[in-house]
């Protein structure tokens, strides 16, 4: 059988299982649908309870108390990403962590992380008046358990900062080497 046939008779059970899927849930009963969307919801909320988004809604402030209390008792800092849903370099970062599943566990050992959302719709002034300036988004600040500041994000290349290892590892070592921006 040619190559194309078989790709399109692939497509063609592949588009038929998507068809079906709603009508497979809906004959499921009551009780195997909840537990599915239950483990559905349980997976996609952090284990820190803290939003996984930036939600312009939220209060910094009540969600940097939770971090202080979950930070202190685990002996962690707090990584707080700013950013916006709007920002599709935020997205990038996301997604690298979750890419590079050994960097999101490392970030998650030593890290209580937080997302703080900078919009429009809620530019969280206040809460942001006590650190340095944001030069771009995504901005990363690690805090102590105490919530005071360690360390702002340099000024750096955003394709450096976001897309390779050695490029973020150099973006944030305390001496930047030459082309750092």
């Amino acid at each position: 059988m040619r190559r194309s046939i078989r790709w399109h008779k692939r497509g063609a059970v592949t588009f038929l299982a998507i068809l079906m899927l709603p009508a497979a849930i809906c004959r499921a009963s009551p009780a195997m649908t909840g537990k599915f969307w239950a483990q559905f919801a349980a997976s996609s909320t952090p284990q820190n309870g803290l939003p996984d988004g930036y939600d312009p809604r939220r209060d910094p402030e009540k969600d940097l108390d939770a971090a202080r209390g979950e930070a202190k008792k685990a002996g962690k800092n707090i990584f707080v990403e700013v950013g916006g849903e709007w920002c599709t370099w935020c997205h990038i970062l996301d997604r690298f962590f979750h890419e590079h599943p050994n960097l999101e566990a490392l970030r998650d050992k030593n890290y209580v992380p937080m997302k703080v959302s900078m919009s429009q719709e809620n530019p969280n002034r206040a809460f942001f008046s006590r650190f340095p300036y944001i030069h771009g988004y995504p901005h990363i600040f690690i805090l102590d358990a105490e919530g005071k500041l360690i360390r702002s994000q340099p000024k750096c290349s955003r394709t450096a900062k976001v897309t390779t290892q050695s490029g973020f590892r150099n973006c944030w070592s305390s001496a930047p080497r030459s082309g750092s921006a």
